[in-house]
């Protein structure tokens, strides 16, 4: 079973036809992560056991026929605890950690009747833009094995891509579900901050961070976002808004939409065949009786600096709980306790996790702190202001995902400048706090290239509607990848 031609409506017809039952569906979808992911490489974990322990529960009670996610397998990023199954965050500092507690987002959608079948490979703590910055495997790109599949929500972008799930859970702190998202051809959401309970996150930074799903379809991405949504009183940062059913306008149109395309998306630094796709998207846009208007959005441009200035702060001080003695790795052949902090956390950490935690320290020590912390939040200020703008004018932004398709396996991974650059698209909605949506919008040299519908706070209904449109209109998201080898 893989899930290439497939979608959560149409397993779930299967479903209550009982063409299958949902454990026969687990035993099927297992078989073939078994065997695709030996390439592929996408999830840490097979949670066997437990999953069709789930499906049988599932089937005795007989599939939900109202609740299109009943029975329907699903993968989880490795950042996300799970209760006795082992969550790592791709570090060796939790290589062997099993949490005694759920996140509420994975609770939610177990509640709705998904079945988790695996933990999904992702850069270490959700520092990197490439998945190669795991302690434990490189997730390949399933459009070519050569590529990365983008980061650090890699392992659950290519699960998806490679048809080994129908949808999955990522975290987005700076572009972490969108650029995967981008790479791999398929659609990724991050909700408005607030929008999903943080609550079982493992942190890195907690202005930042949001839960959100992968999936083939907008459609499927709209479902499932309505089911982890809503306020949790274990997170005092998760919204009171009403959870409205994401899916409700996905038919309703673009026709009297304004759509903003904004200049500093499409300047230096993006390759041209992108800029032509976006504009290319653009022309669609017109012909579905949108207007899209030329916008600015000055403040993009200090993005990236203010970004890993307040997110490496904020993660220094996150990763302060990982010091070897309460859970996790321990450095052994210590003298005292200072030096089980040191070993602990000079082994147990990689190299990216290490440079951030020195930049937020540093960013944070007295006589610093004004020159850099405070600096960047006040830019943090400025680039909402620039939404707050734009949005007086129009309803949605369209811009590029990533400035570039899927770069080849090593070529970055010791470059962070270069590879920090790749985030200049995608770490102006997390400062902003925003919604935003990736999905294909084409192919350059054979690999997927993605455009970012950016919309205003807790508005996601209006991102997947302008979304699904595009999506009807095109046939970019039928397109699968040819496992194996070069496109």
């Amino acid at each position: 079973m893989n899930y290439f031609d497939e979608s959560l409506t149409s397993i779930h017809q299967k479903l209550v036809a009982k063409e299958m039952s949902a454990t026969e569906l687990a035993k099927q979808t297992i078989a073939n992560m078994k065997e695709t992911d030996k390439d592929v490489q996408a999830f840490i974990t097979i949670n066997e056991d437990e999953a069709l322990a789930a499906a049988e529960k599932i089937d005795a009670a007989g599939v939900d026929e109202q609740n299109i996610l009943s029975g329907i397998p699903v993968g989880i990023k490795d950042n996300l605890v799970t209760k006795g199954v082992k969550t790592t965050a791709a570090s060796k500092m939790l290589g062997n950690f099993k949490p005694i507690y759920t996140a509420t987002a994975v609770q939610k959608l177990t509640d709705a009747g998904m079945v988790m079948v695996g933990k999904t490979n992702m850069d270490e703590f959700a520092m990197g833009g490439s998945t190669e910055n795991s302690a434990f495997q490189t997730t390949k790109n399933p459009w070519d094995y050569t590529k990365v599949p983008g980061g650090s929500s890699g392992g659950s972008a290519a699960a998806v891509a490679s048809g080994q799930v129908l949808g999955a859970l990522g975290s987005d702190t700076g572009g972490s579900i969108r650029q995967p998202a981008s790479f791999n051809g398929i659609v990724g959401m991050k909700p408005t901050y607030g929008r999903v309970s943080r609550w079982g996150l493992i942190a890195f930074g907690s202005s930042f961070d949001q839960i959100g799903p992968f999936t083939k379809t907008v459609a499927d991405n709209a479902a499932m976002l309505t089911a982890i949504a809503g306020q949790d009183q274990r997170d005092l940062t998760s919204s009171d808004k009403a959870v409205p059913n994401f899916a409700e306008k996905l038919d309703a149109g673009v026709a009297g939409m304004t759509i903003g395309l904004p200049t500093e998306y499409l300047g230096e630094g993006v390759d041209d065949s992108v800029k032509q796709l976006i504009l290319a998207a653009a022309k669609t846009y017109e012909q579905l009786g949108a207007k899209v208007v030329e916008v600015s959005l000055p403040h993009t441009r200090y993005g990236v600096a203010a970004y890993y200035i307040l997110s490496s702060s904020e993660a220094s001080s996150n990763l302060q709980r990982f010091d070897g003695i309460r859970y996790g790795f321990r450095a052994d052949n210590t003298k005292n306790l200072e030096d089980i902090y040191v070993q602990t956390r000079s082994q147990g950490f990689g190299d990216e996790v290490k440079r951030r935690i020195m930049l937020g320290t540093y960013s944070l020590s007295a006589g610093f702190y004004d020159a850099y912390f405070k600096k960047a939040a006040q830019v943090r200020t400025l680039m909402i202001n620039d939404y707050t703008e734009v949005f007086k004018n129009v309803d949605l932004i369209l811009a590029p995902t990533a400035p570039t398709t899927a770069y080849a396996l090593g070529a970055e991974v010791n470059d962070p400048m270069t590879m920090y650059m790749n985030d200049a698209m995608t770490i102006p909605v997390n400062m902003a706090g925003l919604p935003g949506l990736s999905m294909p919008v084409g192919f350059a040299d054979g690999m997927p290239v993605g455009m970012q519908l950016i919309g205003r706070p807790f508005d996601e209904v209006t991102v997947y509607q302008a979304a699904n449109a595009f999506e009807q209109a095109t046939d970019f998201h039928k397109q699968n990848p040819q496992l194996g080898g070069q496109n």
